[in-house]
């Protein structure tokens, strides 16, 4: 058998025996629809029609970032997994869709068996979380494109809803109220600026132990992201509601008007929940102004939801009963001037 492949940087053989490593993993999260086992060309769901009169697919792609050069500055690859199913999962269940399936991407140089497991059993952990099926993905050895243990991850969901259920925002009307949904801390983004701050400009560790956040640097900024699907499809059940926020990159200023239809406006009082202390330590230690944080970082709310003001207090007591932190953060209010910014923070 010829090494030259080997000997350029690429190891089949240790390909071969990570999929049959993770195999396990992976079949764990299998649930109803998933037609064939990891290992073929393609992966074959079945689409449930019975529930689906009208059935639409809604897919979603996206990565976790630098939040990777924290996982390996930590040494802690066994949460990334759940950060990059989160970032995809939360994107499509805003529009009022169920995760059915799950595919990842994960390249590097040079491939680390027990390194690139912990990153499977996290995106099994991700999907666990959602209800959603893991089904595939592709490993790829790099060398030339990634050095040492860099590695690289990308994330593909599908998932279903019905045609006439799904939300995108043009029922939202003027006195509805915005519903916040607390964050686990930074999630996944601003971590450019995250890291520029903290090791850049403050010359700190990840093991410095930090008073301000009460636990290490590392152990705050690794925290996965919160997995939104199951409380949100809860509330879905019992209760309308007339648009959704993933509250991710481009903060509450880029996320919020990308849903609003002509003539609204969201006003958002900063009052009304707690800013987690990570973000407070970022904006003072890295003189950050408070429109750039509320631009780049969630500042404490994962999700947003504009509902109806008579059904507003008892979504918020629904999502509290499914484990959220819940806020009224909010109302949507008129905009009749074209030069009013179509959101505003107040307090």
């Amino acid at each position: 058998m010829s090494t030259k492949y080997k000997e350029a940087g690429v190891d089949i053989d240790k390909g071969n025996a990570f999929v049959d490593n993770i195999k396990g993993i992976v079949a764990e999260t299998h649930q109803r629809g998933v037609v064939n086992d990891i290992g073929g060309f393609s992966s074959l769901f079945a689409v449930d029609t019975d529930t689906y009169k009208k059935p639409v697919l809604v897919t979603s792609t996206d990565g976790v970032g630098t939040k990777l050069a924290v996982a390996k500055l930590c040494n802690k690859h066994d949460t990334i997994g759940i950060d990059l199913v989160a970032m995809c999962v939360n994107d499509i269940v805003i529009s009022g869709a169920k995760p059915l399936c799950f595919l990842d991407y994960f390249s590097m140089g040079k491939l680390d068996i027990e390194m690139a497991t912990d990153i499977v059993k996290g995106i099994a952990e991700g999907c666990k979380q959602s209800k959603c099926s893991l089904v595939g993905g592709e490993t790829a050895e790099m060398p030339g494109l990634y050095s040492g243990s860099d590695y690289d991850l990308a994330g593909f969901v599908v998932g279903i809803g019905d045609r006439d259920k799904m939300i995108d925002g043009s029922e939202i009307k003027v006195g509805n109220k915005i519903i916040g949904i607390a964050s686990s801390g930074v999630h996944s983004n601003g971590f450019s600026l995250v890291r520029k701050i903290c090791f850049d400009d403050l010359g700190l560790k990840v093991e410095d132990q930090i008073e301000e956040l009460g636990c290490t640097l590392g152990e705050e900024l690794i925290k996965p992201t919160r997995i939104y699907v199951q409380s949100v499809l809860g509330v879905l059940r019992h209760y309308k509601i007339n648009g959704m926020i993933h509250n991710t990159g481009g903060g509450f200023y880029d996320n919020v008007p990308r849903i609003l239809p002509p003539g609204c406006r969201a006003v958002i009082d900063k009052s009304t929940w707690p800013v987690p202390p990570v973000f407070t330590f970022l904006g003072e230690k890295g003189g950050v102004s408070q429109t750039e944080m509320y631009r780049t970082f969630n500042m404490g709310i994962g999700l947003m939801a504009a509902v109806d003001e008579a059904d507003a207090e008892d979504i918020r007591h629904h999502f509290e009963a499914l484990g959220e932190k819940a806020y009224i953060i909010g109302e949507i209010k008129s905009c009749t001037d074209e030069e009013q910014p179509q959101v505003e923070l107040i307090n």
